[in-house]
């Protein structure tokens, strides 16, 4: 069993898999990494990131720094669960530059929509804090979700039309609460 991981923790892997890498590379954190890293948690179960492009050696330094720190490390980014938009890049917020590798918190908009797609109360606990905290707004949901809402049929999991209610009843159940 791993340990939970905190948010000295992410800042040692981060140190870790930055001097491991042989070449420039992004990495884009995610999920409870993110809501970690923004002080909405004390802890989270693992360490979700996306590589791109991937720093060499990467892959190598993970499978290494996950069995040294005893942290577990998922490859997970919202577009894994919803479509990306074409500029989620340059809506990733910069966290830190160490030696070639750059690293980033995945759009904001995207990770508030996969998380209010999948329900889970903490994922919703976690889009409660980005709109409090003003890291994205109810308009800017609204026009994410149609930006992506006609490449919705490439996820046939998805229902885009409970997906849409999901986002309506979230954005009204917030607003009640303000």
């Amino acid at each position: 069993m791993r340990r939970k991981v905190t948010a000295a923790g992410v800042q040692e892997f981060m140190k870790e898999l930055a001097r491991a890498a042989r070449s420039p590379g992004k990495v884009y954190f995610t999920g409870g990494t993110t809501a970690l890293l923004l002080g909405f948690r004390e802890q989270t179960i693992d360490i979700d990131l996306k590589l791109d492009p991937e720093p060499e050696g990467a892959f190598e330094a993970i499978a290494v720094l996950k069995n040294r720190l005893n942290l577990s490390v998922e490859l997970a980014s919202p577009d894994d669960f919803i479509p990306p938009a074409n500029d989620w890049r340059e809506r990733s917020r910069h966290i830190a530059s160490i030696g070639a590798v750059e690293f980033f918190h995945y759009d904001f908009s995207l990770q508030a929509l996969s998380k209010i797609e999948r329900g889970h109360t903490q994922d919703l606990e976690d889009v409660s804090r980005l709109l409090c905290g003003g890291y994205v707004t109810a308009e800017e949901l609204k026009r994410r979700f149609a930006q992506i809402e006609p490449e919705l049929l490439r996820y046939p999991a998805l229902d885009p039309q409970q997906f849409k209610k999901k986002l309506e009843d979230f954005l009204r159940n917030a607003q009640d609460h303000e």
